[in-house]
C-alpha cells in the first residue's frame, strides 16, 4: 500500500469512521449513509462499519472498496446474517458477494441516489479503490 493509502486508511479507521458510527447510531449522520452490522468471524462481537447508503427496497447494496480484503467483507463470508441502519430503523438481512457485478457502476448509482453528499464520498471511494466488490443484502 502507498504511503497516501496508509494515511488515508488510518484517518477512516481512527477519525472518520468512528465519528461517522456515532452520527449514525444517535441518528444524526447525513441520509447518504447507513450503519452495517456484522459478528466478527473471530470474536463473535457486533461490529459497526459505516457504509453508502444503498437501499433500494427489499435491497440493500454496498461496494466494498477493497473487496474481500475488508474486514467487513470477511465477517459476510464467515456470517452473512447482518443488520444494516438506515435512518433510526435497523433491518435484518443476508448478504451474499456478487462477484460478477460492475461494482463502480454500482457504486455511481448509490452516490446518485444520495445527493451531494453521496456524489463526494464517491469521488473519495474511487480515489482510494483497489479492488472493489459488490454485497447484496436481502432485507427481511
Amino acid at each position: 500500500m502507498a504511503k497516501g493509502g496508509k494515511l488515508q486508511r488510518r484517518l477512516e479507521k481512527y477519525l472518520f469512521n468512528p465519528l461517522m458510527r456515532l452520527g449514525l447510531r444517535v441518528g444524526l449522520a447525513p441520509r447518504a449513509f447507513a450503519l452495517l452490522e456484522t459478528t466478527g468471524r473471530r470474536s463473535g462481537k457486533r461490529r459497526l462499519t459505516p457504509v453508502g447508503n444503498g437501499l433500494d427496497g427489499s435491497t440493500f447494496w454496498i461496494v466494498s472498496e477493497h473487496g474481500t480484503g475488508c474486514d467487513y467483507v470477511k465477517n459476510i463470508v464467515a456470517n452473512p446474517s447482518v443488520r444494516v441502519k438506515v435512518g433510526r430503523e435497523w433491518r435484518s438481512g443476508t448478504a451474499s458477494l456478487v462477484k460478477d457485478d460492475d461494482g463502480l457502476a454500482r457504486r455511481r448509482q448509490i452516490d446518485r441516489n444520495n445527493g451531494l453528499i453521496g456524489r463526494a464520498d464517491g469521488v473519495i471511494f474511487r480515489a482510494s479503490i483497489s479492488k472493489p466488490i459488490t454485497v447484496k443484502i436481502d432485507l427481511n
